[in-house]
């Protein structure tokens, strides 16, 4: 279907897919947008789109594609973690790259796309203190970790079919119109904010323009392979986040929040925000990627300030 060489998006429609596709047709490339309805809004016309139920895409959606990016998901954060929703993002993650992988197969190898980017996220490393953790880090513990080893297992499969398979470990993701930012941002505006629990865990970001900008590169680079983190490279903790944020906001960041309050917001999910993850971006700087956004507080200003 559509144009040969075009790159396929799932997610295009969340907060890192729209300013993806935005991106690469901005830089002429043929982009074919997977949505479950048959016209998403907000899309440039010359857009082709593909339809799918959130897990299986027909095979002919992929034929002759350059490349696929695997971005849809449930979101983590929505309380309360119930069975029903691990399993939404379970299915939403895992057995939805499952199936993309099995789409990938029943294509003739030279019908494939040459690359498949998948998302995964820092979760995968689970709580690990001050410990650096390079691409080559073990997997560590918790829901988010066992999700993350499970979603990325699923997607290498398909570097058995012989495409090139990458998967980039998000970090909170700094944006304007959606994500962690905003809702992180609500209680500084009203002189609330504060660190969360002794604030020393160390809390992996990344602005959006500069994951976009990655995700176009492991496209475009084949040395990109397997597990890339996508973090900045200006390691931060999560007092020093709230310092930046409230300088940003101008607004006091003196209420810091129990980690007992957390936990009994959020339970298990809770871990999520007290855990201390020190990513390190090394296939980035392998690669010499350049960042846009490598100060924490500048990146805060670029997407907050009126």
């Amino acid at each position: 279907m559509g144009e040969t060489g075009a790159i396929v998006v799932t997610g295009a429609t969340g907060l890192v897919g729209r300013r993806l596709v935005d991106a690469l047709r901005a830089a002429g490339s043929a982009v074919r947008v997977v949505s479950r309805r048959a016209d998403p809004e907000g899309f440039d016309p010359r857009v082709e789109v593909a339809t799918w139920d959130g897990r299986h895409l027909e095979a002919k959606a992929l034929r002759g594609a350059r490349a696929l990016v695997h971005l849809a998901g449930e979101p983590i954060f929505a309380w309360p973690l119930t069975a029903q929703r691990r399993r939404r993002i379970h299915d939403s993650r895992i057995e939805s790259t499952r199936e993309l992988v099995a789409s990938l197969a029943a294509l003739p190898g030279g019908e494939r796309p040459e690359c498949f980017v998948c998302a995964s996220a820092v979760g995968y490393y689970g709580s690990r203190g001050d410990e650096p953790l390079p691409e080559s880090a073990d997997p560590g513990e918790g829901f988010l970790a066992e999700v993350c080893i499970g979603w990325e297992h699923a997607a290498l499969a398909a570097s058995e079919l012989g495409v090139r398979t990458a998967c980039l470990r998000f970090g909170i993701v700094l944006a304007r119109e959606g994500g962690a930012l905003p809702t992180m941002a609500v209680p500084f505006r009203l002189g609330l904010g504060g660190p969360l629990g002794d604030g020393r865990q160390w809390l992996p970001w990344i602005h959006v323009d500069d994951l976009v900008s990655l995700v176009r590169a492991v496209l475009d680079d084949p040395a990109y392979a397997g597990p890339v983190n996508a973090v900045a490279p200006q390691a931060v903790t999560n007092a020093e986040l709230t310092r930046a944020l409230g300088r940003v906001l101008g607004r006091p960041t003196l209420l810091r929040v129990p980690a007992f309050v957390l936990r009994g917001l959020l339970g298990e999910l809770s871990g999520e925000l007290l855990g201390s993850r020190r990513v390190i971006p090394g296939a980035a700087g392998e690669r010499g990627f350049v960042f846009r956004h490598p100060d924490l507080e500048e990146a805060l200003r670029s997407e907050l300030d009126d």
